[in-house]
């Protein structure tokens, strides 16, 4: 049977390393923040809150609206954006299953 290294992973793991990797740099978590942050959906140019390029920031944006974190709905010539409190929520307990495994499971190391 040929499978890629990935198959050897459960389904469970390659999610959890999927979101690890979207969540791996600074500027997505920044926007994800920021997002939090507002009461209601947002407009306009994140980047007045996030120091890089609208270009960057439009990247960033795509990669955690692939992931599914966020939302962008577009109204006219404006999108709104919105995070995906679903599927934060099931992140969030799925991360906190995985570590709470990993500290329970936890010995001292003798060498």
């Amino acid at each position: 049977m040929t499978y890629s290294k990935i198959e050897a992973f459960s389904s469970e793991l390659q999610e959890l390393a999927t979101f690890a990797k979207v969540l791996s740099h600074p500027a997505r978590m920044a926007i994800l923040n920021y997002l939090s942050e507002q009461s209601q959906c947002i407009s306009g140019d994140i980047t007045e809150e996030i120091p890089l390029s609208r270009t960057t920031v439009s990247q960033h944006l795509q990669e955690l609206k692939n992931a599914g974190l966020v939302h962008g709905t577009v109204s006219g010539t404006r999108v709104f954006y919105c995070l995906e409190t679903g599927k934060i929520n099931e992140l969030k307990t799925k991360m906190h299953d995985f570590l709470e495994k990993l500290a329970a499971n936890q010995t001292e190391c003798k060498i």
